[in-house]
């Protein structure tokens, strides 16, 4: 891939839309890549128009019900970077042994799915930590403190399939439970997910904590694991590192450009 990958960057639109990027925020991803990508001389500018029907894009919101090509399309991480001059700046979580949170969420009201997961869950049992858009906190430590310390993360859907959540969870080494029926996760083409995170059913909210529990010890230490085994290909950094988010971006592409559904 290294070698006879080509990517052309194409300038469009107006500024600061595209090219004065967000470095910090849930929308940092979008922002990483292409400051990345457009320091990167490697890379020719240019212009064209392509067809959207026959190009591959790389799409935060990998929604199979939203037009997402299973086969052709690249999912993209969504990730929240706090700091630009360092992104990996606090990475890492709790010791198994002081994770003394069972299940932790917080965050706005927006979509179907959290209203949903409050109405069951807020302030309805001590193991399972479910809030609305936590009170403002230096750093958002409160925020981080949580998920240090909760042995799952609740990777709740919004107005979108994706959620930076997905990214933090494993950013802070706490095992992702993802609740976004249609979603497509980053990288599944060569990552297997079920090996370090929980899928459930947005019809399963109600019964959350007895799927949870039902996980044996030894399954939580196994996908806590290889959380931490995977967490190097979620991390951005201010020049690229082998293996890292930007080059998995990349490797995503490639490898629906030689094996995509669309000849």
């Amino acid at each position: 891939m290294e070698e006879k990958l080509k990517v052309y960057v194409y300038r469009e639109g107006a500024r600061p839309i595209l090219h004065s990027p967000f470095l910090t925020g849930i929308y940092a991803s979008e922002g990483w890549f292409m400051k990345l990508m457009e320091a990167n001389k490697r890379f020719a500018p240019s212009e064209t128009k392509l067809r959207l029907a026959t190009c591959i894009r790389s799409l935060c919101n990998a929604d199979v019900k939203e037009g997402f090509f299973f086969g052709k399309d690249a999912s993209l991480p969504e990730t929240y970077v706090r700091n630009a001059q360092n992104p990996t700046w606090d990475l890492g979580g709790n010791t198994f042994s002081k994770k003394t949170t069972l299940a932790f969420f917080a965050g706005s009201m927006h979509g179907y799915v959290r209203p949903i997961l409050l109405k069951h869950w807020e302030n309805k049992d001590p193991d399972m930590k479910i809030f609305g858009k936590l009170p403002k906190s230096k750093g958002n430590s409160n925020h981080i403190h949580y998920m240090k310390s909760s042995k799952y993360c609740i990777c709740a859907r919004g107005y979108e399939v994706n959620s930076p959540r997905v990214v933090e969870a494993i950013f802070y080494e706490c095992v992702p439970v993802i609740i976004s029926d249609n979603f497509v996760p980053p990288f599944f083409e060569v990552l297997n997910w079920e090996s370090f995170s929980v899928v459930v059913l947005e019809k399963d909210i109600p019964n959350l904590k007895n799927i949870l529990v039902s996980i044996p010890e030894k399954r939580y230490l196994r996908l806590l694991m290889r959380v931490k085994k995977v967490q190097k290909l979620f991390l951005w950094h201010k020049n690229p590192v082998k293996y890292d988010i930007f080059h998995m971006i990349l490797h995503s592409i490639w490898y629906n450009r030689v094996f995509s559904a669309i000849s």
